[in-house]
């Protein structure tokens, strides 16, 4: 976080390709989607493509900003770290040029820069990772859950896959601050990693960590928040009646889920509701009025006049606390996590809305 100034800036949010190559591209021209998917593998990989300026972003009427594409899928990304982080480095350039004064990055473009850290050089233009507020949202949407969806909730037991991540760490410490949950179980790959975040947040909630998905077995509330191509969460991983906030983008669950496990309940994470959202020329996979929290912590930048760098790496509880003050003072645009949904469909589990906590 460097500074801020009174005058609204502009912004881009770089997206990518996620799984279905041609379902995804075919958002920035529909006959796109007629292309087979071996074909864009081959041509993404191997090509030096540009990035793609694709939709033009209205907010209150106005224009605001840029998505730009970068023109590599979600496997090539973690296939090929190296490429991939120069492609982003590229739309970062094109975000620059289009002059932009900060560029969020969407989805496996934070990954494969570190979270923004190898981006965190540049001068030129302010960079976020969006997981302050990412971070903030599945707080949120996690608390409303276990107020209202969760038939244990007077001694919740809640599992983080991907907890030691830049937005899974955020929400661990979130959780355990205040003490929201019963009890922990943290789950990532890297296990002394994840040894150090479960002795942390072990002083205040009791904690249990894993490198296996089976760990998940018995909690009712399971929180993905992995960087991953592929829906790694099955029907044999989950408790009866376990509720799972699936908040990755390309996203760990599959919606055959929903028909094998009839008893669960998997809700779209990570998703706010700015009603006067528009995007103008393609869009991300969203209906018009809703955006990812990174895309929102974007625009929260841009629109509040904030300079440069903003979430960069792993998010300190101080950042989000400050993405949460943006959201309120902009709370005339929404800002705030929208109504849940499953797999993109509206579900009920109570009320009142969810928001941004205070």
């Amino acid at each position: 976080m460097t500074s801020h100034t009174e005058s609204p800036g502009t912004f881009a949010f770089t997206v990518h390709p996620r799984a279905r190559l041609g379902e995804d591209l075919a958002r920035v021209w529909p006959p796109l989607g007629r292309v087979p998917d071996p074909v864009y593998d081959a041509a993404l990989r191997h090509l030096p493509l540009r990035p793609v300026t694709m939709a033009g972003i209205h907010i209150g009427g106005e224009r605001v900003g840029h998505v730009v594409l970068v023109p590599y899928g979600a496997r090539h990304l973690l296939d090929s770290p190296g490429e991939g982080r120069a492609r982003v480095h590229r739309a970062v350039d094109k975000a620059r040029a289009l002059g932009c004064d900060v560029v969020g990055l969407g989805a496996l473009t934070a990954t494969v820069t570190a979270g923004g850290v190898s981006l965190r050089s540049r001068t030129d233009i302010g960079v976020t990772n969006g997981n302050a507020f990412t971070a903030a949202i599945v707080d949120d949407q996690a608390r409303r859950l276990l107020r209202d969806a969760v038939d244990h909730a007077s001694d919740p037991h809640v599992a983080i896959v991907g907890a030691t991540g830049s937005v899974g760490a955020a929400v661990t410490r979130l959780l355990a601050r205040d003490r929201a949950v019963a009890r922990l179980t943290l789950v990532a790959r890297s296990a002394r990693r994840l040894d150090a975040l479960a002795a942390e947040v072990g002083r205040h909630v009791p904690t249990t960590a894993s490198t296996l998905m089976e760990a998940v077995a018995d909690a009712d509330l399971v929180i993905l928040l992995t960087a991953s191509a592929d829906a790694l969460l099955g029907p044999a991983h989950l408790a009866p009646g376990a509720v799972v906030l699936d908040a990755t983008q390309p996203r760990n669950t599959s919606a055959s889920l929903a028909h094998e496990r009839p008893d669960v309940l998997v809700v779209d994470g990570g998703v706010v509701d700015i009603p006067s959202l528009r995007l103008v020329g393609g869009n991300i996979g969203l209906p018009d009025g809703r955006a990812y929290a990174c895309f929102a912590e974007t625009a929260l930048l841009a629109l509040s006049g904030h300079r440069g760098h903003f979430s960069i790496g792993v998010p300190t509880l101080e950042l989000v606390d400050h993405a949460r003050e943006l959201a309120r003072g902009l709370s005339h645009l929404g800002f705030r996590a929208a109504e849940p949904t499953s797999f993109g469909r509206p579900v009920t589990i109570g009320r009142p809305a969810m928001g941004v906590a205070s």
